[in-house]
Parts: C-alpha cells; sequence; structure tokens
C-alpha cells in the first residue's frame, strides 16, 4: 500500500512546483514555505520576477 500519496502539499512560491511533508517538517509544517534551500536561497529573485 502507498501511504505516502496520502501525505499533505503545498507548492513553493519560488519554484511553483509541488511538495509533500517529510518527516523532518513535522514539528513545524506550518512554517515550511519553502521546497528546498536553494529555493530559500532564490527567494528574492521570485519577488524580483513577480514585479
Amino acid at each position: 500500500m502507498h501511504r505516502k500519496l496520502k501525505l499533505p502539499e503545498k507548492i513553493c512560491p519560488v519554484c511553483q512546483r509541488p511538495f509533500r511533508w517529510r518527516r523532518k517538517w513535522r514539528n513545524h509544517w506550518d512554517q515550511v514555505i519553502y521546497c528546498s534551500k536553494r529555493c530559500r536561497g532564490n527567494r528574492s529573485d521570485a519577488i524580483k520576477s513577480q514585479d
């Protein structure tokens, strides 16, 4: 059985790709915004491109 199909998802505001809940985020999933460290580092580029 595939349990991973029922995990919550969010959309990364930088790369616009969906990412799923991970065990390391279990205590602070509500605060997770970016899918990776790379996207967190590129967040200012995404803000500039929206203008």
